[in-house]
């Protein structure tokens, strides 16, 4: 492989690494806003739409996002089917404070292209840790070789926002706001949203709410509720480019302490350093 075509390589499996973490925690197709300093952590960026859900269900929801925010952290386990480019599995913590998103994801690749393209690579599972400005992707040896050594990928926030075109700004807004009380403020957006009825969801009694939201590229929400009002589960289906999504996200130990590492300078490379050495 020749030094152009490896470092094509080595930018192609960071992009994937990107959209992987970005998949890991929300299904949420929809564009992003750019997220302004004064939104909550933990909040989602402000949207065009007004929510659409009323009554009732409107206010018991909206005590769901509250609670649900309050809690702060919790332990996530996910799956994520993204037609055939992608499947893969999820499982960590997440914090959101008034700092911003903490915590530490591992995401197993299960299928898809994308899971073919880092296999190739000696990838098959990858350490994600999220802090305030950016996230880190944490690569296997093979892939490593190839970035001088170097075992992680970094990835500004800020940075994404700024890629040709926006194609990073929704992935930015996104990892940014991988917090469960998001699919609560997405299914307020729906017009349709009711109470299904009571469930036994993991040994726990809980209400499951269902809606449709995203106009013409609709996706369902389907969540379920304990009797603190914290989410115990989350389902989002819809459609992507390459097919359908199905995303399935279980939250457990609300509170529970997250902490997350900022890698070693010297074991890191920038994705943004890497993207302008791309064909050279």
């Amino acid at each position: 492989m020749t030094g152009t075509t490896a470092r094509r390589t080595v930018v192609s499996v960071a992009v994937s690494a990107v959209l992987t973490c970005a998949t890991a925690c929300t299904a949420d197709e929809r564009p992003a806003s750019p997220r302004p300093t004064s939104t909550p952590p933990g909040s989602a960026a402000p949207s065009s739409r007004a929510p659409a859900a009323t009554g009732p269900s409107a206010d018991a929801l909206r005590a769901v996002e509250r609670a649900t925010g309050r809690a702060g952290s919790a332990r996530v386990e996910s799956t994520t089917v993204m037609g055939r480019e992608l499947s893969l599995e999820a499982a960590g913590a997440l914090g959101w404070r008034d700092d911003g998103l903490t915590g530490t994801l591992t995401i197993t690749y299960t299928g898809g292209t994308t899971a073919e393209t880092m296999r190739r690579l000696g990838t098959t599972a990858m350490e994600a840790r999220y802090l305030p400005d950016a996230y880190y992707a944490r690569m296997g040896d093979e892939f490593a070789e190839r970035l001088d050594g170097r075992h992680w990928i970094k990835y500004v926030y800020e940075d994404l926002e700024d890629l040709e075109g926006g194609a990073g700004a929704g992935f930015a807004d996104q990892m940014r706001n991988t917090t469960p009380n998001q699919a609560v403020k997405l299914l307020l957006t729906a017009s349709d949203v009711r109470r299904v009825g009571e469930e036994t969801t993991r040994g726990r009694r809980t209400t499951h709410w269902s809606g449709t939201v995203g106009g013409e590229t609709a996706q369902t929400v389907d969540i379920w509720v304990d009797d603190r009002n914290l989410l115990v589960k989350k389902v989002e289906r819809g459609r992507t480019k390459t097919g359908e999504l199905t995303q399935t996200a279980y939250y457990s130990d609300y509170g529970v302490t997250v902490s997350a590492a900022r890698p070693p300078a010297a074991d890191t490379a920038d994705f943004k350093e890497l993207l302008a050495t791309q064909g050279r």
